[in-house]
Formats: structure tokens, C-alpha cells, sequence
């Protein structure tokens, strides 16, 4: 009988990322789901018990490698690590609240540092694996009232090209994720139109094929969606200012 295979997924316990471990779960994988509420990773538990609790607030070091340790100490390998974990307040955002703004970029960029810094030693010596981040699309150039949520995805998207030149000498894939518009309790948040949304599923699926079925670098979704996201990436700054600027009187912004 084949061993099953290991994912560690943060971030588990609503939107993407507990779709995600639903996916893999589904699919016969053996899923570690991390999240603040552990009540909620235990229902993912009940729903299929291929998953597994471990709750882990990342912006905590020690923590991340104390559960990357349990982890590993119950299930001696993890194939993928795929760190999803983020917040966002388009409000606070609006108002300039630094608080929040260095909340967001703690959660979401070094959130994800800390996941990355416990599993890099392990995956270092394993030459083998997988390490993926979940940025966004917002990555790609700045938005209305997501300057925070954009520097942080941004940020991400560059550690994960620079990580990607390093673990490939080592045989270990980094693939790096920008979803377009999913909802989620996040999402539920905007008080604008988000073209194409897609479901959590229909992004997990995505996910799952990039991750196993593939071997690009970035899984970006839907397609026509992020390549138009990507012309407007190339264009001047003078240029993209005055599209996005027009979208916002449609909006009401």
C-alpha cells in the first residue's frame, strides 16, 4: 500500500486555505492544518479525518518550530509546505491606521518569513519538496486602500522569486500563488465590485493542479483575470494611474 503523502498548510481554518486542505484531504493526502482557532481546525477534523490540528499563530518564531517539529515528529515528512496565512482592512487602510498597517505586514509578510524560516533547514537537507506561497495578484502593482495588503503580497512575491534561485540548486520547488479576486471572510470586506470571484473551491482546485500536476513557478487564477492584471503590470506608471483612477469613479471609491 502507498504511504500517504504529508501537506502542511497555514492559515487553514477559513477561505483558501481550508479548501485547500479539504482538497488534498480528498484526494488521499495527509493534510497538518494550522490556524489561530483550533476549534475551527477541529471541525475540518470532523468533516475529513485526514486532517490534522496544529494550531500556530505565526507571527510567533517559536511557535512555527514547534509545530513544524510536531508535525514532523508525528508523520516523519512533509512533501509541500504551503503557507497561506493573511489579513487585510481596506477601512483602517483608508484612514492610514499604522497600527493596523504594520499588523497586516507582520501577519502576512513576516508571518510567512516565520513559517518559511522553520521548514528551510529541513527542506536544505531533504533536497526534495516543495515550499509554496500563497501571495495575491494585489502583489503586482499598488491599489486603492490596500496599500498595506499590496506592499506586504509584493513583498512576498519577490522573497519568493529570490527563494526560488536558491532552493533550486537544492532540488526544492518554491512555487508562489496570486490568486485574483476568491471570496472569503476577507473579501467579504470590500465594498466594491470584484471582477471574475471565483469560489474557495475553484481556487483550491487551481492550487492542487499547479502544485502536483505541474512545475511552474507562479499558479495564477482565473486566467483572464490575472493576465490582464499582468499587461497592466508593464505598463508606465502614468499610463496604469489613469485606468485604475477611472475604475474608481465607477466605484464610487
Amino acid at each position: 500500500m502507498e504511504e500517504k503523502k504529508v501537506i502542511w498548510i497555514t492559515g487553514a481554518s477559513s477561505g483558501i486555505g481550508k479548501a485547500l486542505a479539504l482538497k488534498f484531504a480528498n484526494e488521499g493526502w495527509i493534510v497538518a492544518a494550522s490556524a489561530r482557532r483550533e476549534n475551527l481546525l477541529q471541525e475540518l477534523n470532523k468533516e475529513n479525518s485526514n486532517i490534522h490540528s496544529f494550531p500556530l499563530d505565526v507571527t510567533n518564531i517559536d511557535q512555527c518550530k514547534s509545530v513544524f517539529k510536531n508535525i514532523i515528529e508525528k508523520f516523519n515528512n512533509i512533501e509541500i509546505s504551503i503557507f497561506g496565512t493573511g489579513i487585510h482592512d481596506p477601512k483602517s487602510e483608508r484612514e492610514f491606521n499604522l497600527d493596523k498597517i504594520r499588523k497586516i505586514m507582520e501577519v502576512n509578510y513576516f508571518g510567512t518569513i516565520n513559517s518559511i524560516n522553520s521548514v528551510y533547514n529541513y527542506y536544505n537537507n531533504k533536497k526534495s519538496g516543495q515550499i509554496s506561497i500563497i501571495s495575491s495578484v494585489a502583489g503586482y502593482r499598488g491599489l486603492p486602500a490596500a496599500g498595506a495588503y499590496c506592499a506586504s503580497k509584493s513583498a512576498l512575491t519577490s522573497f519568493a522569486e529570490s527563494l526560488h534561485f536558491e532552493m533550486k540548486r537544492k532540488n526544492v520547488r518554491i512555487s508562489l500563488v496570486s490568486p485574483g479576486f476568491i471570496k472569503t471572510p476577507m473579501t467579504d470586506q470590500n465594498d466594491f465590485p470584484m471582477p471574475m470571484i471565483k469560489s474557495p473551491e475553484f481556487a483550491a482546485e487551481q492550487i492542487y493542479i499547479g502544485l502536483v500536476k505541474k512545475k511552474g513557478f507562479e499558479i495564477h487564477f482565473p486566467k483572464a483575470f490575472t493576465y490582464f492584471l499582468k499587461f497592466l503590470s508593464m505598463l508606465p506608471s502614468s499610463i496604469y494611474f489613469k485606468i485604475v483612477e477611472k475604475g474608481m469613479k465607477k466605484i464610487d471609491y
